[in-house]
């Protein structure tokens, strides 16, 4: 797959994101929703796109699968007051 042909496929799916977590707020991500309460949908999808890209270069330049953020409630209970509990991440 060639760089222009990466390229458009990110940009297709962020364009597609966005378009649909601006139509549909409670499905997208937090960081997602929040930019797209400040900003235009325009500049959203290319920070979207940037951000994906940045993830998909650190997956291919250090090798590994990509692990979804976990989300605060999952983490529950995985905190102690004095930092990290024994949970495994």
């Amino acid at each position: 797959m060639s760089e222009r042909s990466l390229r458009k496929r990110l940009i297709l799916g962020t364009s597609s994101a966005t378009k649909v977590a601006a139509r549909d707020g409670c499905k997208a991500s937090p960081w997602l929703a929040s930019m797209l309460a400040r900003k235009p949908r325009m500049p959203v999808t290319v920070a979207l796109t940037n951000k994906m890209a940045r993830i998909v270069w650190a997956l291919m330049a250090h090798g590994g699968t990509y692990r979804a953020p976990a989300t605060a409630v999952s983490l529950k209970g995985a905190w102690d007051i004095t930092g990290f509990s024994d949970a495994v991440f």
